[in-house]
């Protein structure tokens, strides 16, 4: 497991994803995760849809399902999962400006459901969805056996479980662990980064049986070549923007040199994006 050196302090991860609200959603957009990109011809908004999509099949997502998304960002996830395969999405964040936002996309709706709550403290009952999905959660969490024990518990027997995530390399070497793995944990407030083996145990440990392990690296990694692309434009042309990475009070401005560490991370294969399909066992 890779870890920051210094472990990171409580609220930290709200505190990243609170301060740094108006820029994700101005470089990236609703979907704070990558996107897929299959043909390689896709927009941005096309390739975050079809990752969401290739989740909810890794998920067997099925009409009337109960879902949880765990770690739902601005709740853009659930809504389509939500509307394109009719299901009852409840949707958790620990992050207040995230909830608010996606509070305000359906005022008056209850489907999905957005809930500011910690997955490891989430108080839902046990064994009562069909499935549940992590697109980049976990690698915020610092205890990630227990997430995933905890999503164990609320799935139901035979209930399906999918998570994408940022993944070490197992064979990683020592200067891409000290200047690309490190620092991307530490400034990308990740309070560790796992092997895929580490994943394995851990959701076998929890109860699942794990089916599959897709890799889809290559797909995702532009991703952070829009991102830097886009954050530079920003840079240029949004005065805001600007004065929030020039000054010294923005606890967070070091995120935009970690788009270029991700980037490189994945272009030595350093790091890696998996897709982890498990199901409860039935009983």
């Amino acid at each position: 497991m890779i870890k920051p050196h210094r472990p990171l302090a409580a609220g930290t991860v709200a505190d990243h994803y609170q301060e740094l609200d108006r820029l994700y959603r101005e470089v990236w957009g609703e979907h704070v995760h990558h996107g897929l990109w299959r043909t390689g011809r896709e927009t941005p908004l096309e390739a975050v849809e079809q990752l969401t999509a290739f989740v909810a099949e890794q998920a067997n997502i099925q009409s009337g399902d109960r879902v949880v998304d765990i770690g739902s960002g601005y709740g853009a996830s659930a809504r389509l999962i939500a509307k394109r395969f009719d299901a009852a999405v409840t949707a958790l964040t620990i992050v207040p400006a995230q909830q608010a936002f996606a509070e305000a996309t359906n005022p008056v709706g209850t489907n999905p459901r957005y809930l500011l709550r910690d997955w490891l403290e989430n108080d839902l009952p046990g064994q009562s969805f069909d499935a549940a999905y992590a697109i980049e959660s976990s690698e915020h969490m610092d205890d990630k056996a227990r997430a995933f024990s905890e999503a164990f518990r609320v799935l139901r027997s035979g209930g399906r479980f999918a998570i994408c995530a940022w993944i070490a390399s197992e064979d990683a070497r020592p200067w891409e662990k000290r200047n690309l793995l490190e620092p991307i944990c530490r400034e990308g407030r990740l309070p560790g980064m796992g092997t895929e083996t580490e994943y394995r145990d851990m959701l076998t440990e929890a109860g699942f049986e794990v089916e599959a392990v897709t890799e889809i690296s290559r797909e995702v990694r532009d991703t952070w070549a829009i991102c830097v692309r886009r954050a530079i434009g920003r840079f240029f042309t949004d005065p805001a923007g600007r004065a929030y990475l020039l000054s010294t009070a923005s606890r967070n401005r070091i995120f935009a040199v970690t788009l270029v560490r991700i980037w490189l991370a994945y272009r030595t294969g350093a790091m890696r994006y998996l897709v982890f399909r498990a199901h409860r066992p039935e009983y």
